[in-house]
């Protein structure tokens, strides 16, 4: 049995939208309940749930490129978002049954053949699209122009709850003035080299309190010590066996990277006739169209013409004349399969003669590799079965060739080079080990393997004082000098604010910023700290990315909504504005009907259904 109510479908078939759902193709989940819930005696149908849902999962998809499970589905809120839409949708249609909200039968008529879904070749109504869209939908005629009418009963009530709001002019003109206001600053940065008198030395008691009150600063991290057993390709290189014949059939295998005739990058353009092709060269020769304008005549685009690489062999009775030309440049016409063509040959790549001895030692370079990996992937089941016989790591590391090693890692530290803490297998097994775990075999992104056990995890720990001592000193002193040059600033301040009108060259003047721009080479917060400032001559001390700057406002520049720029920006906020008041206020009377109606939701079926839902 299928079930009805499918205005999803038709909000997608009208181009309606009305709450943002749609979807084709979805099959009836008539195998349970055939209804999710209801909005007072308004059945909310299991069909329009899986087909919004999946539709909605669907866009997902066509947006990212990647396809969206359910579990993920569900991690972003989109069934409850789906049911929401549906309830919604739902309490109109109860709304309008209540109230006696309809629509006649031409209304009907003029949406269905307004439809883009429904349009034939010659872009007007062709009822075999018409009917061919129903088929696909499991819709009858009958029922389809059912939905419609209560899809356009829904626009009734939705556009005279919200149709007649608009956004107060004052509103309106207060935005724009403030989006479109403009300021002019000056500022400068206090350094070091500003300070009255330089940075005093501290003593060793200053220095061991701003230790112990700043002891997160020195506090090492937690440590993981840990013991490894490995084998990368590398590491079993050196160990592998070549004779010259297998160093011999890698490089046959591989013979193009060691022997390649002369080739060229090449385009070909084929011409109706000889004659057309002719002139085309003598235009190209004499300088007035160059090759790809005749290409672009064609219909064409340039690399539409081109045939890549080539040989001399590739290119039949024309390559001789193709590589007869000394440097980049066009030859022809020359006959081909095709007709008479013109070839632009544009660069020449020299050929490449590698003789077998020359690449001998790459070879066995690669190869060594190449075996070593392979060796080492026939030997995984023998290093398991050691390890899930009871071997300690050091009694597999004496029994095979895997190396025993040792390592005090924590995260979020540079790994060593040629450390196994480089890889990132080894990092993420290193951070999940307990103490109580045996040693398992794992896998290196380079074809290697590890094992390794956690022999103790270190506490995050304070550094002793005498250890950081240099550090404790570096860091006391960045803060005192910051502090210095806040106390500066504030005197800096109050004196710039009296002396105000006499000239100061060393600020630094920007014009004209907005609140959305930024000023070169200051903090980013500094166009934020403009704009918070009431009166031109204030002065702010912006302290950001332990630097102190003083800002300070010169002019204010209202906006002046009369030009064009500006109007078209105070038309944007007036529509913004108005559609945030619609779409609220139609909130609250879709809550509203909601509430009064009573909403009932079926959560075993709409479980069942996402279940099936992928």
């Amino acid at each position: 049995m299928r079930t009805h109510g499918k205005s999803t479908i038709v909000w997608v078939l009208m181009g309606l939208m009305v709450l943002g759902l749609g979807g084709f193709g979805v099959t009836s989940f008539s195998g349970g309940s055939t209804s999710i819930g209801s909005v007072g005696d308004t059945t909310i149908t299991a069909d329009d749930y899986a087909r919004a849902l999946r539709n909605q999962m669907n866009a997902y998809q066509q947006q990212t490129g990647q396809p969206m499970s359910m579990a993920q589905a569900q991690a972003m809120g989109l069934p409850q978002a789906v049911q929401s839409q549906l309830v919604t949708a739902a309490a109109l249609e109860e709304q309008a049954r209540r109230i006696g909200v309809a629509v006649g039968d031409e209304k009907v008529r003029q949406t269905i053949l307004e439809a883009p879904a429904f349009r034939g070749p010659t872009g007007s109504f062709d009822r075999a699209a018409y009917a061919e869209v129903l088929r696909r939908e499991n819709l009858s005629e009958a029922e389809f122009e059912r939905e419609v009418r209560t899809d356009e009963a829904r626009l009734l009530i939705q556009r005279a709850v919200a149709g007649g709001v608009s956004a107060p002019e004052a509103a309106v003109e207060t935005t724009a003035k403030w989006i479109l206001e403009r300021r002019d600053v000056s500022w400068r940065e206090l350094t070091a080299d500003m300070l009255p008198a330089p940075v005093a030395e501290p003593d060793e008691e200053t220095l061991k309190a701003w230790h112990s009150a700043n002891a997160d600063r020195f506090t090492a991290p937690e440590l993981r010590k840990i013991t490894y057993v490995w084998l990368t390709p590398e590491i079993l290189a050196p160990e592998v066996q070549l004779d010259e014949a297998a160093l011999r059939a890698a490089y046959d295998a591989n013979i193009d990277e060691y022997q390649r005739p002369e080739r060229r990058l090449v385009s070909r353009l084929v011409f109706p006739s000889a004659e057309e092709a002719e002139a085309a060269k003598a235009q190209i020769d004499a300088g007035t169209a160059p090759f790809e304008s005749f290409v672009i005549q064609r219909g064409l685009q340039p690399e539409d013409a081109e045939l890549g690489e080539v040989a001399q062999a590739d290119l039949g009775a024309a390559g001789e004349a193709v590589f007869g030309l000394e440097q980049p440049g066009v030859v022809g016409p020359l006959q081909t399969d095709l007709g008479p063509a013109l070839f632009s040959v544009h660069a020449i790549l020299d050929p490449v003669n590698i003789p077998f001895e020359e690449a001998q030692q790459d070879l066995r370079a690669e190869a060594a590799l190449d075996r070593a990996a392979r060796t080492i992937e026939d030997r995984m089941a023998e290093y398991e079965d050691l390890l899930a016989g009871g071997a300690t790591l050091e009694q597999v590391a004496e029994e095979t060739e895997l190396q025993l090693g040792t390592i005090e890692w924590s995260a979020g530290a540079t790994p060593e080079e040629g450390s196994i803490a480089g890889y990132q297998a080894f990092r993420d097994r290193a951070a999940e080990a307990t103490e109580a775990d045996f040693p398992e075999l794992a896998s290196l992104d380079d074809g290697g393997v590890f094992a390794l056990r956690l022999d103790e995890i270190v506490p995050p720990t304070l550094r002793p004082f005498e250890e950081v001592r240099d550090e404790v000193e570096a860091d006391w002193r960045r803060a005192e000098t910051h502090r210095q040059l806040l106390a500066l600033a504030a005197e800096q301040r109050l004196t710039t604010e009296a002396a105000e009108g006499q000239p100061a060259p060393e600020w630094t003047e920007v014009k004209d910023i907005t609140r959305d721009g930024w000023i070169e080479n200051a903090p980013a917060d500094a166009v934020a700290r403009a704009f918070a400032m009431a009166e031109p001559g204030e002065i702010e001390i912006v302290d950001a990315d332990n630097r102190v700057i003083l800002l300070r406002l010169d002019a204010v520049d209202q906006a002046d909504l009369a030009g064009e720029d500006a109007q078209r920006i105070t038309d944007a906020v007036g529509d913004r504005l108005e559609q945030s008041l619609q779409s609220d206020l139609f909130d609250y009377y879709a809550r509203a009907v909601q509430r009064e109606a009573g909403i009932s939701l079926d959560q075993s079926a709409i479980n069942a259904i996402n279940a099936q839902v992928q």
